[in-house]
């Protein structure tokens, strides 16, 4: 699910199911919006449960369970020039189980200057999560990108 240019959105009691292994299938993704909640979900995907994308300000992510998958993303910012800010997120009470990672902030190698800020994370219980919270600046799926050597 995609959820673009909107302002002052629920969505609540939503299930979403892809198997695990499918790539790409973000449960909900959004970007440039402003005042989303989301509640009482179950998103069962092969890419990030929730995934918070640029220009995502006051999005509260409150009791979802979320996995197989990635986690819950803040990202990937940085790639494009002229990303707006993320800023005001709150993901608190969610159960994430059988993911690669808990809780993540991605931006891309040589990302031109942005901003996430207001960033709260509450009593999110993990159950076999290989990386419960991760903050990857050198984010490059694909081997999209060139990285710079120092």
């Amino acid at each position: 699910m995609d959820i673009l240019n909107c302002w002052n959105m629920t969505l609540q009691y939503v299930t979403i199911n892809a198997t695990g292994d499918s790539l790409n299938t973000d449960g909900i993704h959004m970007g440039r919006l402003t005042g989303v909640n989301i509640s009482d979900a179950i998103i069962k995907t092969g890419d990030d449960s929730v995934s918070i994308g640029d220009g995502s300000q006051h999005i509260n992510v409150e009791k979802v369970t979320g996995g197989p998958g990635h986690g819950i993303s803040v990202g990937s910012l940085g790639k494009y020039h002229n990303e707006e800010p993320v800023v005001g997120v709150t993901v608190k009470n969610c159960t994430l189980i059988n993911t690669m990672n808990g809780i993540r902030v991605k931006t891309w190698p040589d990302s031109p200057a942005s901003v996430a800020t207001d960033l709260h994370f509450e009593d999110i219980i993990m159950n076999n999560v290989g990386n419960p919270i991760l903050i990857d600046q050198e984010y490059c799926p694909y081997d999209q990108c060139q990285a710079k050597l120092v």
